[in-house]
């Protein structure tokens, strides 16, 4: 399995994470280095999901997001803490769902496409934001409380990977 891109878009949400759970933990198992753990978990997110943009934000300074590990078009290359959904969501230390980026006082937009988005904090041993998840849908309403308590999940499993 860990061999395949695999394509969960057509099963329910719960079960299409639980998969793409089951392929993320064989393809990292026994690897400790955290890129290459968030670009796995990108990689198969984005594919599995077939989001238009997946990847992280990494915070290398006190109030500055700056592009990690990615999947799709290119990305903003920084972000301050408090600007847009991602500076948002690293700044309040909680999962941003924007059902609509329009609507999003502030919003940055990397690509005119994404329509919704959400962006899960990553926390380091000492919990702090060391970086975010930002995931962007070409539809509206992409993303709900599933996706949420779900990728809260995975950005736990990427922490203690990253704490090693």
């Amino acid at each position: 399995m860990s061999e395949t891109q695999l394509d969960v878009r057509g099963i329910a949400k719960p079960d299409a994470y639980r998969t793409l759970l089951e392929q993320l933990n064989a393809v990292c198992d026994g690897v400790a280095d955290p890129i290459a753990v968030m670009s796995t978990m990108a990689c198969i997110l984005h594919h599995g999901f077939g989001h238009l943009w997946t990847g992280f934000y990494r915070r290398t300074e006190p109030k500055r997001l700056i592009v990690g590990p990615y999947q799709g078009t290119l990305g903003c290359m920084e972000i301050e803490l408090g600007r847009g959904v991602c500076g948002t969501a690293a700044l309040h230390r909680q999962t941003v769902i924007v059902d609509d980026v329009r609507l999003f006082a502030g919003h940055i937009s990397c690509d005119a496409r994404s329509l919704s988005e959400i962006v899960v904090p990553v926390f380091d041993s000492h919990g702090e934001v060391m970086a975010v998840l930002d995931i962007d849908s070409v539809n509206t309403g992409t993303f709900d409380e599933t996706d949420k308590n779900h990728l809260e999940s995975w950005v736990a499993r990427f922490a203690k990977t990253a704490a090693s």
